[in-house]
């Protein structure tokens, strides 16, 4: 049995185009059912629809053999016990530090962002030799420099429309993302030929 970690949204969009071409598709739709795993017209192949920010988890532990992930999620999941053998290049966006447009900032503190992504955001501003304080969010990031509850926030942008509505703008770039196919280790050796054969498949359906 192969089990593929998936994610509702724009990712399990992106990624069933390329499933198809790697001859799997979802008996049911995965946009209508309810159903948590999903069979496919493989019965040695199933999909389990998790929360994004929980593939990386999932296939780490074993529960999914492989998963699709995005580039920031794989970042700030940071584990060692991952293979990242594939960019599918879906998903696209970037890892960006935003503010107010004109914004002062302050000198008498340090600064405070606003992010769900803690461990990059810490990394980032590390090698800035920057020491900032971090408020973890959930969402709305765009808010909380509105309210002053954050100077700048970091967040994934695609358009760059949400900030504008907003009155931010990008201030710096941290990285370009894309969604990943991963691999847990020891599935790669104990189902070492279905999981190639996926991996050879999908980089056909990317090219």
């Amino acid at each position: 049995m192969l089990k593929i970690a998936l994610s509702k949204g724009r990712i399990l969009e992106e990624t069933l185009p390329l499933l198809a071409h790697a001859g799997i598709i979802p008996v049911d739709d995965p946009n209508k059912s309810r159903k948590l795993i999903l069979d496919t017209n493989l019965d040695d192949v199933k999909l389990v629809i998790i929360r994004a920010a929980d593939v990386p988890t999932y296939v780490e532990y074993g529960a999914a053999d492989v998963g699709i992930s995005g580039k920031d999620v794989l970042m700030e999941h940071d584990s060692s016990e991952l293979y990242e053998p594939l960019d599918l290049k879906i998903a696209k966006c970037r890892l960006m530090v935003a503010g107010k447009v004109n914004e002062q900032l302050p000198t008498h503190r340090r600064l405070r962002i606003a992010t769900k992504f803690v461990k990059i955001t810490q990394r980032f501003f590390a090698q800035q030799a920057q020491q900032v304080e971090i408020i973890k969010l959930y969402g709305s990031m765009e808010l909380a420099p509105l309210v002053g509850l954050a100077d700048q926030i970091v967040d994934v942008v695609d358009t760059g429309n949400t900030l504008r509505a907003n009155g931010l703008e990008p201030k710096a770039h941290i990285a370009d993302i894309s969604s990943r196919l991963v691999v847990n280790k020891a599935a790669f050796k104990t189902n070492h030929a279905k999981i190639q054969q996926l991996i050879q498949k999908l980089a056909e359906a990317v090219r």
